[in-house]
């Protein structure tokens, strides 16, 4: 028999049992192993679903934000820009290396050495944030904010931040860090509006980036951290401090020497005015402009799309139809006596409307027209009155005002303390200015411009004070042009065979008007029929009868088809009110309808932008002429002729002072409700209008075309056609020209005879019959030029 070996540990197992740390040892690292892999599950899991909602990055290598859209005027000067997020996008290279650094030092020093996430300067921000008591440096990076900016939503949760740091990560690696720093410098935020350096350095500084200061750039350095509260323009010490911060921090990273950080601490900073960067010529051509454009490409295009509008507009023009409006409505209100004060204040209303003067009216320069606050009148003579705070003015004698008088003449005071008036600045003696009564025009006016040949509109003007009202009355406005619409009837007659030696019977007429209660019994301006007389002389001296008389031999359908084939897209009415303008059309559509007269037939259609392009400079619009013969040079020729008669005999001879070739046509309506004027030259063909915007206001007594609209034509014809050569209008072939004998009217004295123009084939025959025939002679176009309509080059 064998007996086995007894194991005296198993004999203690089998005795005792299993070791129970030994098993709970077992259970632990069980346990251990099984929550790191749930717990490495889980992170999976949740960087999985966390990278999916990750944006791509791909966006950054395509940066296209939104930048500042331009507007440009015929010379190439820059007139308006158009934004959402004021922005100028520049290459890298163009910003100065000291601008560079600013941001470096200011923001991310070690931008070029991390990979995206800084975690030596996180805690290095973290250090020093509880030294100072306060947060005076953040942990994010450049490449983080870029994420920010970009790519992220900016609410402040741990997610944000666990994503922000994976993409910048991700950024790092897929992307150079001069790419990054391209996108963030011009990306970030820094306060006015401004995104990116360049936009900041034009704010802040009215300087491109380039032409930055260190100074200044440590300035701008300062500002992403808080935008707000370091803005210079709101609190300059505050940003002073910051600078100083920034310039400090340039020092300890090496970018600038200790001796030249505090030069540039001393520096002056040269701040700009708040809001003088802003380019913005707005007045009605600018706001029409951009209306068209938003209209036709669409507000995102306009206001984040980075475009070049290259108009049509002429600065000089511009200014002098604004200068001409405004001096004709003045004159035109003057004539019609002073209103009185425009308002009356006291009390605390009126030391909070002297602070809000003083405001209004920062720099006081001679010329200038005022709001004003009458202080203390001497009894029928001068005043004290106040420009706003410690600026008072000297006031002359309101009451000896000529135009003004018939006010006073009849009230014990000239104007009582605390009544609001309106003044012009005259001179200054010493602290104190002089300054002459003035008022507010009531009455709105209009004015457009343009080259005949092309289209092109030189100028436009909408209104008397565009910052008050926007409404374009040259545009928008559909008003009755009056004896401004003849020429179309007279061109019309003239296809028909009528000639202006025609002769037309200016004598009373009774029609029925189904829109009126009875008959009508239209009448002329001056309540007179002239019994006989030429077509020419019809047109000449306005003569409403016999225009309706025409309208009727001509045809009405002929004439509502005529208008519109000349440019007239307002609907007419199919009456015989037609002949005396009383259907409705635009300042825009009339310079349309005779641009054919100034352009030998041919219609030009105004424009006003030449070109659009891209942010890449690629072209989008480009204006291509829209140009069409409507009637035969002849007939264009022989209406001009008539309308120079209009400015050298006619109604208007208020503007013969210009001295050159011109044709025009005045325009009144029905109770002098509108006043027109319509001229050209061979080189400029322009129109005004006067009115209110209340249909219901008459213009005042003799306010006619003549008076209240002409002067507004002659003001900026003047000053347009300054020193520019005088030409004469072109005599197409087909025109012959005799001397005729004008029909007297009610003059004893028989006129002078005329030169007129004929289509060949057309010249009346020379007789020697009654004195109610005419007599002619025939010319030939050299002796025409010696007429006194016309002069030579």
């Amino acid at each position: 028999m064998h007996y086995m070996e007894k194991d005296p540990g198993r004999e203690g197992e089998r005795a005792h049992g299993p070791n129970p740390r030994r098993g709970w040892w077992i259970g632990a690292v069980a346990l251990v192993v099984m929550v790191v892999m749930v717990g490495a599950f889980v992170v999976t899991a949740a960087y999985i679903q966390l990278e999916r909602s990750l944006p791509s990055i791909q966006s950054l290598k395509e940066y296209r934000p939104p930048v500042v859209s331009r507007m440009y005027a015929a010379d190439g000067t820059l007139i308006g820009e158009f934004y959402t997020e004021r922005r100028y996008v520049r290459p890298l290279a163009s910003f100065p290396r000291h601008v560079i650094q600013a941001f470096l030092a200011a923001e991310d020093a070690r931008f070029y050495e991390h990979g995206g996430v800084d975690v030596a300067g996180i805690v290095r921000a973290m250090i020093k944030n509880v030294r100072a008591g306060q947060i005076v440096q953040g942990g994010s990076t450049i490449t983080q904010q870029v994420v920010k900016s970009l790519l992220l939503s900016p609410e402040r949760t741990y997610i944000r931040k666990i994503k922000e740091a994976i993409l910048a990560y991700r950024i790092d690696r897929s992307m150079t860090k001069d790419e990054i720093l391209h996108l963030y410098l011009n990306q970030i935020y820094l306060g006015s509006g401004a995104y990116g350096v360049e936009a900041a350095a034009r704010t802040y500084f009215d300087k491109s980036a380039s032409e930055l200061t260190v100074a200044q750039a440590a300035l701008l350095a300062g500002l992403p951290k808080a935008p707000s509260r370091y803005n210079p323009f709101r609190d300059l010490e505050k940003a002073r401090e910051r600078q100083h911060y920034v310039l400090d921090r340039m020092v300890e990273v090496g970018f600038l020497a200790p001796d030249e950080a505090e030069k540039a601490r001393r520096e002056p900073l040269d701040l700009a005015e708040p809001g003088a960067s802003s380019v913005n010529v707005r007045n009605s051509f600018t706001e029409e402009v951009r209306r068209r454009v938003e209209a036709h490409l669409g507000r995102d295009a306009l206001y984040r799309g980075g475009l070049s509008i290259h108009t049509t507009l002429d600065l000089d023009a511009q200014r002098a139809a604004e200068a001409a409006v405004r001096r004709g409505l003045e004159e035109l209100d003057k004539r019609h006596g002073y209103r009185g004060p425009h308002g009356h204040v006291e009390g605390a209303q009126r030391d909070g409307l002297l602070k809000e003067l003083e405001q209004r009216y920062g720099d006081l320069t001679a010329g200038a027209v005022v709001e004003a606050v009458v202080l203390d009148c001497r009894r029928g003579g001068s005043c004290r009155v106040s420009l706003g705070g410690d600026r008072n003015a000297r006031l002359r004698a309101p009451a000896k005002e000529k135009w003004a008088a018939r006010y006073f003449k009849s009230r014990k005071k000239a104007l009582a303390p605390g009544d609001v008036i309106r003044v012009r600045l005259e001179g200054r003696e010493g602290s104190t200015w002089n300054v002459r009564l003035e008022q507010e025009p009531a009455a709105e006016g209009a004015f457009l411009a343009l080259d005949p040949r092309s289209g092109r509109v030189y100028c436009l003007v909408g209104g008397k004070d565009f910052s008050k009202s926007q409404f374009n009355r040259a545009i928008q406005a559909i008003r009755q042009p009056g004896s401004a619409f003849k020429p179309i009837i007279y061109a019309a007659a003239l296809d028909r065979g009528f000639t202006a030696a025609s002769v037309l019977i200016d004598s009373p007429i009774i029609e029925d008007d189904p829109s009126l209660q009875g008959p009508w019994k239209p009448a002329n301006y001056d309540r007179k029929f002239w019994g006989p007389l030429l077509l020419r002389d019809a047109l000449i001296h306005s003569r409403n009868v016999v225009t309706i008389k025409l309208l009727q031999q001509v045809g009405i359908e002929y004439v509502v088809d005529y208008a519109h084939r000349l440019g007239i897209r307002s609907p007419l009415t199919p009456t015989l009110s037609l002949a005396l303008g009383a259907s409705g059309v635009s300042l825009w559509e009339l310079l349309t309808a005779y641009s054919a007269f100034a352009n030998q037939g041919v219609r030009s259609e105004p424009y006003l932008v030449e070109a659009v392009y891209d942010r890449d400079g690629r072209l989008l619009e480009e204006h291509a002429p829209r140009q069409e013969a409507v009637i035969s040079p002849q007939t264009a020729f022989l209406v001009t002729h008539i309308l120079q008669g209009v400015i050298q005999e006619g109604t208007g001879r208020r503007v013969r002072r210009l001295g050159r070739p011109a044709a025009g046509k005045t325009g009144t309506t029905n109770d002098l409700k509108d006043a027109w004027f319509i001229g050209y030259t061979p080189s400029t063909l322009a129109g005004a209008w006067v009115g209110h915007d209340d249909h219901r206001l008459s213009l005042g007594r003799r306010e006619t075309g003549g008076r209240a609209a002409a002067p507004i034509w002659l003001y900026f014809m003047e000053a347009w056609l300054k020193g520019k050569p005088v030409k004469n209008f072109s005599v197409p072939p087909g025109i012959v020209f005799a001397k005729v004998q004008p029909k007297a009217h009610f003059s004893k004295k028989a006129p002078k005879p005329v030169y007129m123009a004929f289509k060949e084939g057309t010249v009346p025959q020379r007789t020697e019959a009654a004195p109610s025939q005419l007599g002619v002679k025939e010319s030939t176009s050299d002796s025409f030029f010696k007429s006194d309509l016309f002069w030579k080059d």
